[in-house]
């Protein structure tokens, strides 16, 4: 189920709430303070089992019978953090790892590797063997890596092993967050599950939260993607500069409303229920060097790697060499977690490439130019890496490398380039860069700090304005998925 259906919005969002607070508006449950009074939920069972029973609901209206085997990851990975703790095992440990990388690995890279293995042997004139096609669960990469941290953490002693089968069932399938994160270490929400209050501001910020990123994800990331779309489906003979660059501008702003904008509604629904999840994006574009894009995008993803695989490594305490050898390790893992594609490979290692160069001078060379060549050298380097991350072959993006620079004479005439930038699209590529930097983020501390009634009324019908043209743009489109949840 998307977040943007209207069967999400006006069916399952407000049932949900409904049975989720009407309890707690009866009796003691509900209590008036005198800094604007709260919402207490129902603690213990009700709330919880709600939660969980819907997020089974919402995983199986598009997992279908992919949710036995979501279910049946909960329940083995219930049972080993519960050994691992009792034994502080490294093979329990071991073991729980494998098992999630070896469900992991047969269902996202089974086909990749075969079709790998079959040109190998084509090459060497050998006949192919049969590769079943095996279908990519929903959003296994993300509850994959929810549930190794968890484990490790236990291990680690981060983290107490839940008893409740709720608790843990909840903490991994937890509906806001389950198919495209952020990824969410179980210390930080533990608490939150045995006990959390929803007070009426905190539900307001959620609400506010979550039309932003509605708005982000329907009125610029959807707009935008209709050039790009339109443009990357252009053969190489039909492809210009012009239209190379139109098309990975769109689609630069694209992937980022459209991931960030997912978890902003993520956030902005934990709020909801009274959970409070991790900043995701912090503004990336924004960013000077390729270091600090990776502190600023998709940060619960990179801090993972971090944490769980670089840190292991070694980390900043080996060898310069061994450093920067385990940086492109782990780069070129996180290409291939986002797909099983030599695209998505080429992708990680490029990134793990240019944090290496940076360290080695680059980035220090960077600074010292004004701040607008420096934002440019950061949206170049990022902008060739997306043409990787969204070409759908090499060949295709390194084709389409080489229409952005002018390398081609295309000798089928494409449409103009006016064609795909229509005025609707001119809009949402100048909302995007607005929106790319924290000027809005200004503006509301701004409004903060003035309390004044105006202000406040400006905010409350530009966020009506917002929620009402989404809605107007989601009843005319059709089928439109988030980028993320194909990984």
């Amino acid at each position: 189920m998307l977040f943007t259906e209207p069967s999400f919005l006006f069916l399952f969002l407000p049932v949900l709430l409904a049975l989720y607070f009407v309890p707690a508006l009866k009796g003691p449950a509900y209590v008036k303070r005198p800094d604007g009074g709260y919402l207490k939920r129902p603690h213990g069972g009700y709330a919880n089992v709600l939660l969980l029973a819907a997020s089974v609901l919402f995983y199986a209206r598009g997992g279908g019978a992919f949710t036995w085997l979501m279910l049946g990851s909960i329940a083995f990975n219930y049972v080993m953090a519960i050994a691992v703790a009792r034994d502080r095992s490294k093979t329990w440990l071991a073991a729980a790892i494998a098992v999630n990388l070896v469900v992991l690995g047969v269902f996202k890279y089974a086909n990749f590797f075969g079709d790998n293995v079959n040109a190998l042997l084509t090459a060497f004139d050998l006949g192919p063997f049969a590769v079943p096609q095996v279908l990519l669960p929903i959003g296994i990469s993300f509850y994959t890596f929810h549930a190794i941290s968890y484990v490790v953490d236990v291990y680690r002693g981060d983290a107490t092993a839940q008893k409740s089968p709720v608790h843990a069932a909840l903490y991994l399938l937890l509906f806001p967050q389950l198919i495209a994160g952020p990824i969410i270490r179980y210390r930080e929400i533990a608490d939150q599950l045995a006990r959390r209050v929803v007070r009426i501001d905190d539900f307001a910020e959620g609400a506010r939260r979550f039309i932003v990123g509605l708005g982000k994800k329907v009125l610029i990331a959807n707009n935008v993607a209709t050039a790009a779309d339109g443009i990357f489906a252009l053969a190489p003979s039909e492809l210009t500069a012009a239209h190379a660059w139109l098309g990975i501008v769109c689609y630069t702003l694209q992937i980022y409303f459209d991931f960030s904008g997912y978890s902003d509604m993520a956030i902005g629904l934990g709020r909801m229920f009274g959970f409070r999840f991790p900043e995701n994006f912090r503004w990336p574009y924004i960013a000077d060097t390729v270091q600090e894009f990776w502190r600023r995008w998709h940060i619960s993803l990179s801090s993972w790697f971090r944490d769980y695989l670089y840190v292991p490594l070694g980390g900043n305490r080996v060898s310069k060499r061994r450093m920067y050898f385990n940086l492109v390790l782990v780069f070129f893992l996180c290409g291939l977690w986002h797909g099983a594609s030599w695209s998505f490979v080429v992708w990680g290692l490029y990134h793990g490439t240019f944090l290496v160069v940076e360290r080695l001078g680059l980035a220090a060379v960077v600074r010292r130019f004004p701040a607008p060549v420096r934002h440019a050298y950061l949206l170049v380097v990022v902008m060739i890496g997306w043409v990787f991350f969204r070409a759908d072959t090499l060949q295709h993006a390194v084709a389409y490398l080489g229409a952005m620079a002018g390398a081609t004479a295309p000798g089928v005439k494409p449409f103009d380039v006016a064609w795909y930038l229509t005025p609707k699209v001119a809009v949402a590529i100048f909302a995007g860069a607005i929106g790319s930097a924290p000027v809005f983020q200004a503006a509301a501390i701004e409004r903060q700090a003035s309390r004044g009634w105006l202000a406040d009324a400006a905010a409350t019908a530009a966020l009506v304005a917002v929620l009402a043209a989404s809605i107007l743009q989601i009843a005319g489109r059709s089928y439109d998925p988030f980028i993320y949840f194909r990984f």
